[in-house]
């Protein structure tokens, strides 16, 4: 290493040290100011015994906890079932020809109702609709029916996001399989999908993310998630606390993803600037 490149490294160290510290003095100086305006207002000792009391916290972790691992089951199940339907519906809306046009208007019609349609209105229309019809095989568990209106909102959404890696897949090389005797199938399976699933994974994390959140509003059907746990010790405590357990988990939950999702972000700019 010359003395002139040893130089730059030099600057270039010193002033990444330097932005780090300016980052984390002011990091420091703006919570500082933050506590202190939060614990010398007025009514802070009564919000701290309301939100903060933290036997009542500790004493009712346990069945919060026992909640949230139903909200993770939810989860798992409903990522799957997701990601199924919400793939077929995008190869559905790409088929081309006439022929296919019945099934991609009911795909397209889908699509529109479910994007369009508050999540907290599904979940009453499915929770207390489906069973009101007394329909032989129609369970009246809240946490399938939670589930399954959860599948049906966020299919649409994924479903849009496939469909737009789908097509940021070049025609030339779905006319170069083509050349080569692979039918609409194989081309699908082998070249478009592939290339498309690459490219909307970061778009798929921050998807199911939301969805992380989105499965506690299963509690309003009556199921004993997290949620409806924390109400439960709410009622019997006469303290919020529980509320900010389950907030803090469900927090827990979404860090790791939520940095998976910026990691992969990142990893797909990387490779986009590489090509």
């Amino acid at each position: 290493m010359t003395a002139l490149a040893a130089e730059r490294l030099a600057y270039r160290q010193s002033r990444a040290r330097r932005s780090t510290a300016i980052a984390l003095l002011s990091t420091v100086v703006f919570a500082a100011v933050l506590l202190i305006a939060t614990t010398s207002s007025p009514g802070w000792p009564r919000v701290r015994d309301s939100f903060l009391n933290w036997r009542v916290g500790w004493e009712s972790l346990p069945a919060i906890l026992d909640g949230l691992w139903l909200n993770l089951r939810v989860l798992v199940v409903c990522q799957i079932l997701i990601l199924i339907i919400g793939l077929g519906l995008a190869a559905v809306r790409t088929l081309r020809g006439p022929v296919w046009f019945p099934l991609r208007a009911l795909a397209t019609g889908y699509v529109d109702l479910f994007r369009g349609l508050p999540l907290i209105i599904c979940l009453y229309l499915v929770g207390f609709g489906l069973p009101g019809l007394r329909l032989a095989g129609i369970p009246n568990n809240p946490v399938l029916l939670g589930g399954l209106a959860l599948v049906l909102v966020y299919s649409a959404y994924v479903a849009e996001v496939f469909r737009a890696g789908i097509q940021s897949v070049h025609p030339s090389q779905l006319s170069a399989a083509s050349s080569l005797g692979l039918n609409y199938r194989q081309t699908m399976r082998l070249v478009v999908l592939p290339q498309a699933a690459r490219r909307v994974t970061p778009a798929l994390l921050n998807d199911f993310v939301a969805l992380q959140k989105d499965c506690g509003l299963i509690s309003v059907l009556g199921a004993v998630d997290a949620v409806r746990a924390a109400q439960i010790q709410v009622a019997t405590s006469y303290n919020f606390t529980p509320y900010v357990v389950a907030g803090l988990l469900f927090v827990a939950l979404a860090v790791p993803s939520a940095r998976l999702a910026d990691w992969a972000t990142r990893r797909a700019a990387t490779r986009q600037g590489a090509l």
